[in-house]
């Protein structure tokens, strides 16, 4: 017959001088301190990286430059062929003391509507806002010119 005796000790069966058979059961142990005890014996290994490994690593780090080099390469030989044209003349309008851009708008192409010839002055012109002063000199898109 069998009996269980708990101990502390590691685990073992055993045979006792009267022939039973003993078993030693440790206390229970929880999950997290198993992980702690492994991590804690666990010799720590240095990431080893082969010739091939390296390679690769490079040209991991370089096929990111590789790219930008090619795109400024490809644009930059776009952006010298625009400039073969004949040069553009615009007609321009000096704004009065009091003027404002929806009234250059209304003088300039009367037969159009004022929010796009607005809108056209300020993307040719660069203006963020519709505030004019007097003296700026303003380029009038070539669609609204007489």
């Amino acid at each position: 017959m069998s009996t269980i005796t708990p101990a502390i000790a590691a685990g073992a069966l055993g045979r006792t001088p009267g022939g039973v058979d003993t078993v030693r059961v440790a206390p229970p142990v929880s999950a997290a301190r198993i992980a702690e005890r492994a991590r804690a014996e666990a010799p720590r290994t240095r990431l080893r990286l082969t010739r091939r490994g390296r390679a690769v690593m490079a040209a991991l780090a370089a096929a990111p430059l590789a790219a930008v080099a090619l795109a400024v390469a490809l644009n930059g030989g776009a952006a010298a062929a625009g400039g073969e044209g004949a040069p553009v003349v615009f007609e321009h309008v000096v704004v009065a003391d009091g003027e404002t851009l929806w009234g250059i708008a209304e003088t300039v192409a009367p037969a159009s509507d004022p929010r796009e010839v607005v809108h056209g002055l300020m993307e040719l012109n660069g203006l963020e806002s519709a505030v004019v002063q007097a003296g700026d000199e303003l380029a009038v898109p070539l669609e609204y010119t007489r």
